[in-house]
């Protein structure tokens, strides 16, 4: 990334001028609050006797009247949009903490009563158990597996070996691997690779396409078309990163057999690089709070939850049904597991069975995956809302869940009031004494919600501080992606394939807690937007320190360090484009 001067100096201006406003919109509360703990009282003194020294210059050459007029602005213009914002916001935190506590208590009763999946729905072991595998294979229903790839040089075996290794009769199983490679050697690894597996007898197909149209769902959708395909009766995906044990088809392939209404068995997704730095962490803090309560919550109430679009089995049937791949979104799977649901298919989540995976360790990979996924959701909200409520194949209960918790509550409110309370709304009140929030708003309701993830992630209990801090910081870009979706704006169907490292045999175990960016040049590691927040949260939290009472600045300058942290490129590893 090109830092743009002109930009940083616009920036510094206009943090000048907000400061110097914001001042004399206060010039009348210079003091500092009375009864301060003794430890921030000469911390407070200091810092506002040199700011009241730069406002007595100022305030010399700015008459009475301009006084009143900005501290009437602040009164009657600012005053009540903030107090409209803190109002919107509080709402949306009371939506946002119901459908968390009835998530935690529907997925905590999963655990509590042991209602296994298995209790749900019939299962046995197919081929009677024990014995060779190529005995009796027609009791084995005939399986594809597709690898979807693009340029995956560094983890292309490993996918295609798991699939190779996977257990199940050679003849009842068909692997298709999918290249949308543009880097001509990557594409003739792989290919060898499928040459080299077929060669020791497995059934394994080379697929390439003349073009990227629709992506990954393109890609799937032409691949159902073979005609080989069309003997099999399920379809398991794996991500070029996704390593399968070998048991994989033997757990999940019976409930499809068994359960006819039964369309999709998503598996639980593992991390070989969880250790690689904090961020990757924190990212598996995040996922497994998906899995254990969102996943498992929507699969035992309400037989629905969005595919993960990794780590599946489908019914070939319910793809077709549904209407097979699409690709108006970028977050393809979610969209047919949407449709399939519309037309009364049920799913299953396995949260005992996990597939090895590898999580994106450099920052911008990582924001660049998660604007994928956020705006892919908004903008799937904003296309099929009114399909959802036209449609008769299912119940008003489940429209309800679909449209409400699973799409409005999750996939847009939830990103929405993140960061317009935690990062706008309460430090910008600091600067607006007319305001005040609640303190259910401000304590109670991130409290509740820290805690009911820190249940689900009690190995990582320490990291809690961290993870509120980063994803506070990923709230600016996830906020900016949904507002992107739901107005189906620029880069709304940007697809930016997530990079990966083949992490798992390069991961250090004793890789420190918080690790440094591979060196690199300074300019490749600034990121503007996180930046320009951080000086904002620093002046609010100053600002507070100074002038307010509110106690506000010790969270602000956490937070203010985090944007900075970021901001810098200190985060995750860095991978040079040299």
């Amino acid at each position: 990334m090109v830092v743009n001067s002109g930009n940083l100096t616009t920036a510094g201006a206009t943090l000048v001028s907000l400061l110097f406003f914001f001042i004399l919109l206060n010039s009348g509360n210079l003091t500092a609050t009375d009864g301060s703990p003794s430890f921030l009282r000469s911390v407070q003194l200091s810092t506002a006797g040199t700011v009241r020294g730069a406002v007595r210059y100022a305030d010399a050459s700015i008459p009475d009247e301009m006084r009143e007029v900005l501290a009437t602005i602040r009164s009657r213009a600012i005053a009540p949009v903030m107090r409209v914002a803190v109002a919107a916001c509080l709402v949306m935190s009371a939506m946002l903490l119901a459908e968390i506590l009835w998530m935690a208590v529907a997925s905590a009763g999963v655990l509590v009563l042991r209602w296994k999946p298995e209790r749900r729905y019939r299962w046995r072991e197919i081929g009677g158990g024990g014995g060779d595998l190529e005995l009796g294979s027609e009791a084995y229903a005939m399986v594809l597996v597709q690898i979807p790839m693009f340029n995956e040089k560094e983890v292309y075996k490993l996918s295609i070996g798991a699939a190779c290794g996977l257990a199940w009769p050679s003849d009842r199983l068909i692997i298709q691997v999918l290249d949308d490679s543009t880097d001509k050697d990557v594409k003739d690894l792989v290919e060898l690779e499928c040459k080299i597996w077929a060669s020791k007898g497995m059934n394994i197909t080379y697929e390439v396409r003349n073009n990227r149209k629709g992506y990954k769902a393109g890609a799937l959708k032409e691949a159902m078309q073979y005609s080989y395909v069309h003997q099999c009766d399920y379809v398991a995906i794996f991500d070029a990163d996704f390593q399968p044990e070998s048991d994989f088809l033997m757990r999940t392939i019976p409930f499809l057999v068994h359960n006819p209404k039964l369309a999709l068995v998503q598996a639980r997704w593992d991390f070989v690089n969880f250790k690689e730095c904090l961020m990757t962490r924190i990212q598996m803090m995040t996922l497994n709070y998906h899995f254990k309560v969102e996943q498992e919550a929507g699969s035992s109430i309400y037989e629905f939850f969005g595919f993960n679009g990794t780590a599946g089995v489908w019914r070939i049937s319910a793809i077709d049904e549904a209407g097979g791949w699409n690709d108006r979104t970028t977050v393809e799977d979610m969209d047919l597991a949407v449709r399939a649901s519309l037309r009364g298919w049920k799913f299953l989540y396995l949260g005992d069975l996990k597939v090895k995976s590898e999580l994106p360790s450099n920052f911008k990979a990582y924001r660049n995956q998660q604007h994928r996924w956020t705006c892919g959701a908004a903008n799937l909200f904003r296309k099929t809302a009114m399909e959802i409520v036209k449609t008769k194949e299912v119940s008003l209960w489940k429209k309800l869940y679909v449209i409400y918790s699973f799409f409005f509550v999750r996939k847009v409110l939830a990103h929405i009031v993140t960061f317009v309370l935690y990062c706008v709304v309460i430090p910008a009140s600091v600067m607006v004494p007319e305001v005040s929030i609640p303190v259910w708003g401000v304590v109670h309701v991130p409290t509740t919600i820290t805690i009911l993830n820190a249940i689900r992630n009690p190995s990582c209990i320490h990291l809690i501080p961290f993870w509120i801090l980063f994803e506070n910081v990923m709230a600016l870009h996830r906020f900016k992606a949904t507002v992107i979706g739901l107005m189906e704006a620029g880069s709304a169907h940007e697809w930016v394939v997530t990079e990966k490292l083949g992490g798992a045999p390069k991961m250090n175990l004793e890789t420190p807690l918080l690790e440094k960016s591979k060196p690199s040049r300074f300019r490749d590691r600034l990121y503007l937007s996180e930046l320009a927040f951080a000086f904002f949260l620093f002046f609010c939290a100053s600002y507070d320190l100074t002038f307010g009472g509110r106690w506000y600045f010790i969270y602000i300058y956490l937070q203010s360090l985090a944007f900075f942290v970021v901001g810098l490129g200190y985060v995750g590893t860095f991978v040079s484009s040299s």
